[in-house]
């Protein structure tokens, strides 16, 4: 290797960096487009990455989901702890899922990696995840609550290659086809993960013959290395000290209520350091998370409230410490059930931002509606071609800021995913949305005030269907933030003929209903930041001019304010 090969100057790495982003981030177009469920191709709830041969991640596309960091991190320790190189060839694919054996977050979240291969030697891998709609198990959709194991979730995949030397390994495909609902949907998601791995494998041969494999290599060692000291210059920005805060989950859908989450902050220079002591056991119900998916957590908090344009890489990873007791809700053993996984994720960004907010009180937010309620129709399609199933995560509140007023209706945090048009629920599922919009009052009152949560109401056209779903922040509002007030709360309901509505439990399975009812979907607001009586009066006249609040919430949150004008 000669100097002239890896002596990079920053505008080159710049330029190769770059590169290395546009291979990702047109994989992810090409999922988009691909795909057949609307969780992907109108959601998109997937994400793309580049690693090097050792399993660092190097590039993770723009619109990639934080939480899914983990599950690419994972898979690739474990792929390379169970393949020698020498079986790694050009050409392999492989598929996996398991968050104990793989090193996955939840079942439906389906990993695959690509080699690429340079001069004949191993350079790096293209990775790309996706969240399937069903990947089988005991309820529609696999996110349910009253799962208990890991078992009942789903079909489990290990490392295994789905290609060798480009040729499918059709038995492969066949089980996970044959353990799943609408398997042709699968198929159809599955085909655009695959063709996302050989664009990949293209472009990157494509910057393999510009710049050769050693440049190149040496460009992925550069980039960490200069994203690791970029954030270790921002934790230097924290004053040191120790900073902890608490939050609860509302349930685990089996029996346990109020679960808490704890951290403790240790900012000491360029060093961060993270401790989970003092969280709760994990519980029967399918809230637990593995450790990867509490480390992505971290990650992601920290780059928000110190530098949110830091790329996703390894360099994150060693720049902070992160500890947590084996066996609580934040650090699960197998065989804990995990579909749920990403309400816990959120609340544990709470509890960080909670933390962090006596340092760094400007980055900080009032808690985000703290949750990825989800929604889940099954049935057989009354238009003739079978089953169907309709899932969806849909967005709330997003806290209010030091300087502006939190987002309505909006994913937040480590999923965000759009939430689906009512165009795309009708025009795919024999559903109708009979209405579709924020809930008044629901953002809560500050200085700036919390984002709004959302309402569906949702009807079968025709057929009886099967609903289930997952909700958080349901009984635990979400807080303010230096004087600012909580949110409010989410709720599932089922809807009569005569408009009574019918209270269902915060995580429901398997509830049947007819197109003589309706399910309503609320998702929790946000809380504030700073006092009520701090807000300008030309922001309340725009509060009232609006609609999204009533007299009476005004009133209550803005006594002394009059009409505001």
């Amino acid at each position: 290797m000669s100097d002239t090969d890896t002596d990079i100057d920053p505008i080159t790495l710049e330029i190769l960096h770059n590169g290395l982003r546009s291979v990702t981030d047109e994989s992810y177009i090409a999922i988009t487009k691909a795909a057949y469920s609307t969780n992907i191709k109108e959601r998109r709830d997937h994400s793309t990455a580049i690693m090097d041969r050792t399993g660092r991640l190097i590039v993770q596309a723009e619109n990639s989901l934080p939480i899914h960091l983990a599950s690419m991190l994972g898979l690739m320790e474990c792929l390379l702890a169970k393949f020698p190189l020498a079986e790694v060839e050009e050409g392999d694919i492989f598929v996996a899922n398991d968050p104990y054996q793989a090193g996955g977050t939840h079942l439906p979240d389906v990993n695959l990696a690509m080699p690429i291969f340079a001069e004949g030697r191993l350079l790096g891998f293209v990775c790309n995840l996706a969240h399937h709609a069903d990947i089988g198990g005991m309820a529609p959709g696999s996110m349910a609550g009253g799962m208990s194991e890991i078992y009942q979730e789903g079909l489990r995949i290990p490392v295994v290659k789905l290609f060798r030397r480009g040729e499918l390994v059709q038995d492969m495909l066949d089980i996970l086809l044959l353990n799943v609902r609408v398997p042709e949907e699968r198929r159809g998601d599955y085909y655009a993960q695959i063709a996302a791995c050989r664009l990949g494998a293209r472009r990157m041969a494509e910057l393999v013959e510009r710049h050769g494999p050693d440049r190149l290599e040496a460009a992925f060692e550069m980039i960490l290395e200069r994203t690791e000291a970029r954030l270790r210059s921002a934790i230097l920005e924290i004053p040191d000290g120790t900073y902890a805060f608490q939050d609860v989950l509302d349930n685990d859908g089996m029996g346990t209520s109020d679960i808490p989450i704890a951290v403790t902050v240790t900012i000491s220079g360029d060093d961060a350091r993270f401790d989970f002591a003092g969280t709760g056991p994990q519980v029967r119900g399918n809230v637990n998370v593995t450790m990867n998916a509490t480390q992505s957590a971290v990650y992601y908090t920290l780059k928000g409230m110190l530098d949110p344009d830091i790329p996703n890489n390894h360099g994150l990873i060693r720049s902070v410490e992160i500890t947590a007791p084996a066996g609580t809700i934040v650090n699960a053993n197998f065989p804990s059930a995990v579909a749920g996984r990403a309400n816990t994720s959120q609340r544990i960004i709470d509890v960080l931002i909670g933390a962090l907010a006596q340092a760094l009180p400007e980055a900080a937010v009032g808690a985000a509606n703290g949750a990825n309620t989800t929604a889940v129709f099954f049935g057989e399609d009354p238009r003739g071609g079978g089953s169907y199933l309709y899932l969806e995560t849909l967005g709330g509140g997003f806290g209010g800021r030091a300087t502006k007023d939190g987002k309505d209706g909006v994913q937040v945090h480590i999923t965000n995913t759009s939430n689906l048009p009512v165009e795309a629920i009708e025009m795919e599922y024999p559903l109708m949305v009979e209405s579709y919009g924020l809930i008044p009052d629901s953002g809560g009152a500050g200085t700036y005030r919390g984002g709004m949560g959302l309402r569906r109401v949702i009807r079968p056209l025709g057929h009886e269907t099967v609903f289930s779903g997952m909700g958080e922040r349901f009984r635990h509002h979400p807080w303010g933030i230096f004087g600012g007030e909580a949110g409010g709360t989410g709720r599932f309901a089922l809807r009569g003929a005569n408009g009574a509505e019918e209270a269902l439990d915060d995580k429901p399975s398997g509830v049947r209903f007819g197109p003589d009812q309706a399910v309503v979907v609320e998702t929790p607001g946000a809380g504030g930041y700073g006092p009520p009586e701090a807000r300008d009066s030309t922001a309340l006249a725009a509060d009232r001019r609006g609609g999204k609040f009533t007299e009476d919430y005004m009133a209550r949150h803005y006594p002394a304010t009059g009409d505001g004008e």
